[in-house]
Parts: structure tokens; sequence; C-alpha cells
């Protein structure tokens, strides 16, 4: 089984993609048709979300655990520490090492059914992601990742304590970490300059969602936890009756975004799915990242 870290050379862009669990049969008809067609590009690697307990975790390890067996692509887990006692948690982890699954995303994870409520530790549980992140390698050979927040986030003081934050769960044995959505590519940069401030040269990823509609508009305003500059809604705010206008100006925006990161030379592009596939490929053609995949 090949590593993110691996998947990821630095000498050619490359990209991979996000997905979440099934709520139901319909939706997972959807997942497949969207695993099935991104395969053929190729991707770094495929990552699937977690919910902490009950059927979502029992699908998404069922789903990772089908990418795994019936599919060419590197898979990459979730995990969160919400809700989860250690013992749980060493479970999941190895149900994932007896899939075959060897890295795994490391998060602590929001508070179920308010992502920004009061966040409260299992009394069996941990606090904090670095120790997940600890667990994770001490319980097997994995590749592990970790979140992290372009506009700091919502319950750091400030960014400095942020990026002290990040580069703690790095240095707890995290490979890589993967940015959260962002807007403009200053905020990302502005990250990677923090960590190369603190002597932190850890695989720093972008997360990408591509901007089809007013609702996913919204929805990356609530991810991001940033408003849209207003270069971006000048854009996109006069086509919100447009439908095909938006999608066509907010895959532009996008594509713009990924563009300017790649020039400044970030190695790899996370796209969020939502479980669809034509505008992630559609940017990803744009970008010739398909020219550039990695073969193994």
């Amino acid at each position: 089984m090949t590593s993110v870290v691996d998947r990821i050379p630095g000498d050619r862009p490359v990209f991979s993609v996000e997905f979440m669990p099934p709520r139901d049969d319909e939706d997972e008809q959807r997942l497949w048709h969207a695993i099935r067609s991104l395969e053929g590009l190729d991707p770094a690697f495929v990552s699937v979300t977690y919910g902490a307990g009950g059927s979502s975790r029992d699908r998404t390890i069922r789903t990772t655990g089908r990418v795994v067996t019936e599919t060419t692509l590197v898979s990459m887990a979730h995990l969160t520490a919400v809700d989860h006692s250690i013992a749980e948690l060493r479970n999941v982890i190895g149900w994932y090492a007896e899939l075959g699954v060897r890295n795994v995303l490391a998060l602590r994870g929001d508070p179920p059914g308010d992502p920004m409520g009061e966040w409260a530790q299992h009394p069996d549980g941990l606090a904090y992601a670095e120790e997940l992140v600890r667990l994770v390698r001490e319980l097997g050979d994995f590749c592990v990742g970790v979140s992290a927040f372009p506009y700091g986030h919502p319950r750091s003081a400030d960014l400095d304590a942020d990026t002290d934050h990040l580069v703690r769960k790095l240095r707890a044995g995290a490979d890589f970490a993967i940015a959260q959505l962002f807007f403009e590519p200053e905020a990302f940069l502005r990250l990677r300059d923090r960590l190369a401030a603190r002597g932190c040269d850890s695989l720093l990823l972008p997360g990408i969602l591509p901007l089809t509609t007013p609702k996913v508009l919204a929805k990356s305003v609530e991810l991001s936890g940033s408003d849209v500059p207003r270069a971006v809604t000048a854009r996109l705010d006069p086509l919100a009756d447009d439908p095909a206008a938006f999608r066509a100006a907010g895959l532009d925006v996008v594509t713009e975004l990924c563009q300017r990161l790649l020039d400044e030379g970030v190695p790899g592009l996370h796209f969020y799915t939502f479980n669809r596939s034509k505008a992630t490929r559609e940017v990803v053609d744009r970008l010739g990242l398909v020219a550039n995949r990695v073969t193994t």
C-alpha cells in the first residue's frame, strides 16, 4: 500500500480527492459513479470522511474498504476523537489496518450536531488531535495526516497560536497536513510561511472546493470560517439567478486560485467533491494535472 507522502513527488503537481460516506443506496450509487469517474485520472490519493459513531462511521469504514479492495486508488481514512474512548479508537484503527488502509487523517472532530458547540472530551478518550496522532502511530506503520486552518481554528486565540498547535500535531508524528477551505491564495501561502518560520517543512496541501452553485459558495463560507472576498462576490453575486453562468464563473475563480498555488510551488491540490466528479474533473483538466499524474 502506497503512502500519501509517496504519492506527492514534489517534482510535478498532483491532485487528490475527498468523498463523504453515502447516506443511502442512491447516494452510494452517486458516490461510486464519482469514484469510478475519477479513478482513471489517477489521483494521488482518495479520502473518505468520518462521522463519530453510528452508521456514518460504519459506512466510512465500509466505503474505505471498498476503495482499497475494488479500485486501483490509494485510500486515506479519516478518524476523529470526538465521542470515542481510547479503546474504541484502537478498534477502529485496527479495522483500518485489517482492511489494508495505511493512511489516516487524525482529527479531534467537531461536537455532534453543532460544529461550533462546546467540545467535550469523552471521559475515557482524548482531548487533542496530537494525542490521536501519537495513538495511530503507536498502533501501526501508518502515514498520518492532520488538518490545518489558513484563517485559524475558530477556537484558537490568534493565527500564531493556531500555527503553534499545528506544529505540535506535526511534531507528534504527523507526516502531512491538509488545509481547510480558503478563498484567497495568500491565506494558504501565509500559513505555509508561518510553518517555515518555525522550522517546519512538513507537506502542506490546500483544500479546494469547486464553486458550482450559490449553495456551494455558502457552504464554503461555513467550512472556511471566512467571508467571501469582495473580488469574488463581484464576479459571482450578479450571476446568482443564472445557474450556468454562475457555474462557469465559479470554476474560473477556483481554477485561477489553483493556478496561483501551483505557480507558488504547491505540490498538490486536495479537492472536496461532495461525492460528485464533474467539476473536479473540469478543473483538473484545465490545470493540466492529468498529464502529470503519478504512476506506481
